[in-house]
């Protein structure tokens, strides 16, 4: 295959790697994703990881149908590779792609969940010697590939690893393995190592000791010239003083002296370059006879080194995820037809920056989500809980209705609609990329294309053209298609919107597609189609530093509202003021003075001491 057919990979490129890695081993690399291989060549970590994305997951890389949808798969692949046990186990994680078969990510689930559970029962200890394996011998340079993963394997076997995740590694015969790590150290980058062969080792040190007396040369002629003066033959001299500087043997060096020497000087010289050739060639000839030994001994175990090979690379990647789902407490999803659900989900974007998360339940589609009761989750708290607007707040329903294909979801400002978005599409990438989910329980649907759309707000013709452009053609060239629509009204004048907005959610549902539409503007989406029907999140009053209390628990089947009484009252209640605080009395009457004075009644000081 001819390099610039892959994606991403221009004359320049095509140049670049032909250069560096020759084509053969250029397409090899492209076509088993090794990233390291192209960034050694010259390219850019990152353009590496786009080429490999599109020449291993084409297919799955068109899923990503929106600008908003990628920056969610990068930001999660960016978070899971942050737990990468080595530096090519991050590059795989990098490259991973949402699959398009429910088997395939079936499979990949099977490895990274029997990975987890591994994970999950060992001890501290345990857990620093894994991780220790890897850094000193699969992250080491000075080591070759093969010796590095045979050392890792052996490193995991001596922490007594031998089951779940470890127990293919611990198949390989430790036998086996000992000698190739011993052969592969012996046979160091291709050259013998020292100590290896004794007599290797002694031409070795003669040849050096030729070299260092040659460059000392004057020195050494005064020596042999002294000795000379005492009535010793010249020759003899050399032959002794040479052998005994040099460890090289009085009768090799005998045989290295010249019979034609123009002069004392040249006797020794010549003796010199005679002597280094002949050890030089009889050290290269032992080197030869010594690495065919060696090499025949790494072929004898060729087998556990190849499979010690595979075994440290997958078991890198999946304990890599391993530890990204357990630090996230994620959960294996199932996989159905024309649903997508989640109990209790949470956002790791929001988890990995340390904050709070509201675990939240929601659904579309087909789904058999068990009630609060049946699953062990408990209602949201403020279902019960008191309120200002208890008298007019539905309660919450904990199991969201099924077979509605969309939601129309209202509610409060700032009351976490975007972040359930989002959520969503983590949950569904996650999913589609055969790993583990931050949900209780997860049903998802393999989806062609997956339409994630944040508010933007730029209110233009241009902008409303290119939204159109990027979210509609998903609906109308397939049926599997997710949408994940952020308030669309920002785009456009509000009446304009609603209309929009409402073939949208028809298109979905006439499409057989599955979406979640946030919007403001649900009173004027009437009538909705059959199987979509309308959710609200609700605000609840104020927390004693007049900061918003929201349910992100939306509630099924209702519109939620914007509360305004409940931003006025925060307003009121900071105002020092005569004028300011007249001011906002005059839009508590507009909002509703009763439930603004409620709201205040509720916050004040003497009723958070009462309680």
């Amino acid at each position: 295959m001819r390099l610039e057919e892959y994606w991403g990979v221009g004359p320049k490129t095509r140049e670049r790697l032909e250069a560096e890695l020759g084509t053969e081993r250029a397409v090899e690399a492209i076509e088993s994703g090794e990233v390291r291989a192209l960034v050694s060549s010259g390219l850019s970590r990152g353009r590496a990881t786009r080429i490999l994305r599109r020449a291993n997951g084409g297919e799955g890389m068109a899923v990503l149908s929106t600008r908003d949808t990628r920056a969610v798969y990068k930001e999660l692949l960016d978070t899971a590779s942050d737990y990468a046990v080595t530096e090519d186990a991050a590059d795989r994680i990098r490259v991973l792609t949402p699959l398009m078969e429910r088997e395939e990510a079936e499979q990949r689930l099977d490895s990274v969940m029997d990975a987890t559970e591994s994970w999950k029962r060992l001890d501290g200890e345990t857990r620093e010697a894994v991780l220790s394996a890897f850094a000193e011998y699969a992250e080491n340079d000075r080591i070759g590939d093969d010796e590095a993963a045979v050392r890792t394997v052996l490193a995991l076997r001596d922490a007594g690893l031998s089951d779940g995740a470890f127990a293919s590694a611990a198949e390989i015969d430790r036998d086996d393995l000992e000698a190739a790590a011993s052969a592969l150290a012996d046979l160091d980058g291709g050259d013998v190592a020292r100590g290896v062969d004794d007599e290797l080792d002694s031409l070795r040190d003669a040849l050096d000791g030729v070299k260092s007396l040659a460059s000392d040369s004057l020195d050494a002629m005064e020596e042999i010239r002294e000795e000379a003066r005492a009535g010793a033959e010249f020759g003899e001299v050399v032959v002794d003083y040479v052998a005994s500087e040099t460890d090289a043997g009085f009768q090799r060096v005998r045989e290295a002296t010249p019979d034609d020497a123009v002069d004392a000087t040249d006797f020794v010289n010549a003796t010199l370059r005679e002597l280094r050739a002949d050890l030089r060639e009889s050290a290269e000839e032992r080197e030869r006879s010594v690495a065919r030994r060696l090499r025949g001994r790494i072929a004898e175990n060729r087998d556990a080194i190849d499979a010690a090979g595979e075994e440290v690379s997958d078991l890198a990647f999946n304990l890599s995820l391993a530890r990204f789902a357990a630090a996230f407490d994620l959960t294996r999803p199932s996989f159905r037809e024309n649903g997508f659900a989640v109990r209790n989900a949470r956002n790791v974007s929001i988890e990995a920056g340390d904050e709070a998360v509201q675990p939240v339940t929601y659904a579309v589609g087909d789904h058999e989500l068990p009630d609060a009761a049946e699953s062990g989750a408990e209602s949201p708290d403020s279902a019960s809980g008191d309120s200002a607007l208890d008298d007019q707040t539905p309660p919450a329903d904990p199991t969201p209705p099924s077979g509605d294909r969309v939601s129309v979801l209202t509610g409060a400002n700032s009351g976490g609609k975007t972040t359930l978005l989002e959520t969503l599409c983590q949950v569904a990438l996650l999913a589609q990329m055969g790993l583990p989910v931050p949900a209780e329980r997860a049903e998802v649907s393999i989806s062609e294309d997956i339409v994630f759309h944040r508010r933007h707000a730029s209110f233009n013709a241009g902008v409303l053209e290119s939204t159109l452009r990027s979210i509609v053609p998903p609906l109308t060239e397939g049926s599997d298609t997710l949408m994940l629509v952020d308030e669309f009204e920002a785009i456009t004048e509000p009446g304009s919107a609603a209309d929009l907005l409402h073939g949208l959610v028809r298109l979905t549902v006439d499409r057989g597609a599955l979406g979640v539409f946030v919007t403001h503007l649900a009173d004027d989406l009437k009538p909705l189609p059959e199987k979509a029907r309308k959710d609200g999140i609700f605000a609840e009053g104020l927390d004693e530093n007049l900061e918003l209390e929201v349910d992100y628990q939306p509630r099924f089947g209702t519109v939620g509202k914007s509360t305004p009484e409940f931003i006025v009252s925060r307003l009121l209640a900071g105002a020092d003021e005569r004028a300011e605080r007249a001011g906002f009395e005059t839009l508590a009457r507009a909002v509703g003075e009763e439930a603004v004075q409620r709201t205040l009644d509720d916050w004040s000081p003497e009723a958070s001491a009462d309680d």
